[in-house]
């Protein structure tokens, strides 16, 4: 299934890189901002992961909070984590729920010489604080990153839309 924009964001609750259950509704009245990235410690996903750890504050004065998911394990994300210091949740989507309802799932994935079943699209949505879907990118090729800037720019005119202050930090 293909989510869009307006579509009310799926529900879901998985256990992040320090074995805490998370859920969606967990930050209602926040936008979220989802990346769905295919596996822990591969190039274009270390690259990803470290723009977002990087830009962390832009998306915190955006009032947004960053998730990524994978179907990697939640020792092998803490793992991860910790190799890059990353400083937001990285959420295990081992079981392959979340992101098949979020329509970012590959069945087969042959990055090089591998052939991977199962493995999670690069993908970006943005929640709004009511858990209706602003941003909507799945990407078929696992090499190339979502528009960050046109992720910021939604989340700009959200707070503009909701009249939240920029400015005020959490």
């Amino acid at each position: 299934m293909q989510l869009k924009v307006g579509d009310s964001a799926p529900h879901f609750e998985l256990f992040n890189h320090l074995d805490e259950k998370i859920s969606l509704s967990d930050f209602n009245g926040i936008n979220r901002v989802i990346l769905f990235f295919p596996l822990a410690n591969t190039s274009t996903c270390t690259k990803e992961m470290r723009s977002i750890r990087d830009e962390i504050k832009k998306y915190e004065e955006l009032n947004a909070v960053v998730f990524g998911i994978s179907v990697d394990s939640p020792p092998a994300l803490r793992m991860w984590a910790e190799k890059l210091d990353l400083n937001f949740n990285l959420l295990s989507d081992f079981n392959k729920e979340v992101c098949q309802a979020y329509g970012s799932y590959y069945e087969l994935f042959c990055p090089a010489k591998f052939a991977f079943r199962g493995v999670a699209k690069r993908a970006a949505f943005v929640i709004d604080s009511d858990g209706i879907i602003r941003y909507a990118e799945v990407l078929e090729n696992a090499g190339n990153e979502p528009d960050y800037q046109a992720i910021k720019e939604v989340l700009s005119n959200l707070n503009q839309e909701t009249g939240v202050n920029n400015d005020k930090r959490r």
